[in-house]
């Protein structure tokens, strides 16, 4: 009985000094609901690998690690630009052309209008619709144009470190990118400007999307570290000198860092 109390109280002491706690906000229940039901359609080519549309990917969509097997969303996927870069899991069993094998899609642009009609809708790109079949069946599949699906959040997982594309509008005044290649959560929820040159931060605004922007005082100069805060579990990383000092609008820079 007095080893077992002394245990107590050095588990006490220790909790009250390191915490051995978590926030609940940081956890990211997201993850963990299961499958739920949802409505799939396709849109573009048959074998298309999709848009970047609303999210401002373009067609990197169709390059590693995205590969074509993306996904627009109605709202409550898309969640006014805040769903960009969420993954899910997805499936189909009802349809006899169904694998019923889930497949790994990221959120990319969106689906308005009468997509909406149903509380959770995914419209994938032509190759991820056909990725659902079973072998040979991806056409028979397509055919349908709209099934039942089974979906639920996971982690991203890519491959590679957070890359940011310039904006083509960006100049020595004014810095605009998007935000490519997030693992974990997928979203952003903040981001700061790090410059080499000064001890302080520039927040900076979403503008659209997942393209952030900022105003670049006089004087700031490069090369910039990138400190990223995700929107539900509020996990960051930072970049370190992930933009140089002579960037370009247009130009894509490729970032060690990423979420894991």
């Amino acid at each position: 009985m007095f080893n077992y109390l002394i245990s107590l109280a050095i588990l006490f002491v220790l909790s009250t000094k390191y915490c051995f706690c978590m926030d609940s906000q940081s956890l990211n229940n997201s993850f963990v609901s299961g499958f739920s039901p949802a409505v799939a359609t396709w849109y573009g080519s048959p074998n298309g690998a999709g848009s970047g549309g609303a999210c401002g990917f373009a067609n990197d969509v169709a390059n590693p690690p995205y590969n074509g097997l993306i996904s627009a969303g109605n709202q409550n996927i898309f969640k006014h630009g805040q769903g960009c870069g969420n993954c899910y899991q997805v499936k189909c069993t009802e349809n006899p052309a169904c694998s019923g094998f889930p497949i790994v899609v990221t959120i990319t642009d969106e689906c308005p209008g009468t997509c909406n009609n149903e509380a959770f809708h995914f419209d994938l790109s032509g190759k991820a619709f056909g990725y659902l079949a079973k072998l040979g069946q991806a056409d028979k599949l397509r055919n349908a144009g709209r099934i039942n699906i089974q979906y639920q959040r996971v982690p991203c997982k890519y491959n590679t470190g957070i890359t940011f594309k310039i904006d083509t509008g960006s100049n020595a005044n004014y810095l605009a990118f998007s935000i490519e290649f997030v693992g974990g959560d997928g979203d952003i929820g903040s981001v700061e400007l790090l410059p080499s040159n000064s001890k302080g931060s520039l927040y900076m605004q979403k503008s659209w999307g997942c393209t952030w922007k900022a105003g670049i005082p006089v004087g700031t100069k490069g090369p910039y570290s990138v400190k990223l805060t995700t929107i539900e579990s509020r996990s960051t990383v930072i970049a370190t000198n992930a933009i140089p000092g002579n960037w370009s609008p247009g130009k894509y820079y490729h970032s060690a860092a990423n979420f894991s």
